[in-house]
């Protein structure tokens, strides 16, 4: 049987990467310049799935994948969080006192910020962790460091010179399986499903769309506005959609009850996925 096919974006040894080998060991995986190509990888039927960030404890949401969640029809069939954690690397030979400037994404830049200014040294945003590190590494680069994972270091040959740079320790990604088709959600483990909806404008949409939940003893874990694009109504500029991550499972009837009766009054509702919860944390 051939082995799963498994899309991400970045190159190897970033934590997309790592995401990946949780969620499906054994597979192949397959990296991708941006998370746009990731979705049309898994769309097209070149890979079986795609493993993309969602949020990050420290940072927050990753918005670009919210709306291109929107823009691409696919179906969240899982969740997998990993624990991040940075690494200053440098080629070897440099040590800490001779780095003018340090590489890597930009939120991972801000979860060492304080770290780096210690050191004072000057930072710069590059497009991924992994990236910053291959490119140090293939440049030779003498007074230039990257934050990345230790297996990005292991990947491209490169130094670990100081472990665990995060400012905090609590830092964690959450990624979204996402795959052609649905799975069948059940109710015996816990499940977690994702909507998206629109209401709309008055006083209170929002607190009557919410509580279609909470009269249910439904707990919800997250919600996320993104505004609605829609260029050809000026009326609709400020407008939105409301990302909701909701504790329960389709299979559920209160869950369907509630979606019942929020479609009573929303403009539209999607569900984006019901899908186990992932309670590790490795």
């Amino acid at each position: 049987m051939a082995s799963l096919r498994v899309a991400y974006q970045g190159v190897p040894g970033a934590y997309s990467q790592l995401a990946v080998e949780k969620a499906y060991a054994n597979c192949v995986a397959v990296p991708c310049q941006e998370f746009e190509n990731a979705f049309q990888a898994v769309e097209k039927g070149v890979v079986d799935r795609a493993v993309l960030p969602i949020e990050n404890s420290l940072g927050g949401s990753i918005h670009r994948n919210h709306d291109l969640l929107l823009r691409h029809n696919l179906h969240i069939v899982g969740e997998v969080k990993v624990v991040v954690r940075h690494c200053l690397l440098a080629n070897h030979g440099v040590k800490l006192e001779h780095l003018k400037r340090v590489l890597s994404h930009p939120q991972a830049l801000a979860q060492c910020e304080n770290t780096l200014a210690k050191f004072g040294i000057a930072t710069e945003a590059a497009n991924d962790t992994a990236g910053s590190a291959q490119y140090i590494a293939a440049n030779q680069l003498k007074d230039v460091g990257a934050i990345a994972s230790a297996t990005a270091a292991i990947i491209y040959g490169l130094n670990v010179l100081i472990e665990d740079i995060q400012d905090n320790s609590f830092n964690i990604t959450r990624f979204l399986l996402l795959s052609r088709e649905p799975i069948t959600p059940s109710i015996d483990k816990p499940f977690k499903t994702s909507i998206v909806i629109s209401l709309y404008e008055g006083p209170g949409a929002l607190f009557k769309a919410l509580a279609v939940f909470s009269l249910r003893q439904i707990n919800l874990t997250k919600i996320e506005s993104r505004p609605i694009r829609d260029a050809s109504n000026s009326s609709l500029c400020f407008n939105y959609f409301f990302h909701l991550d909701i504790e329960a499972s389709m299979a559920d009837q209160n869950m369907q009850n509630a979606l019942r009766h929020l479609q009573e009054f929303a403009t539209s509702v999607r569900v984006l996925g019901s899908y186990p919860l992932d309670n590790s944390m490795t």
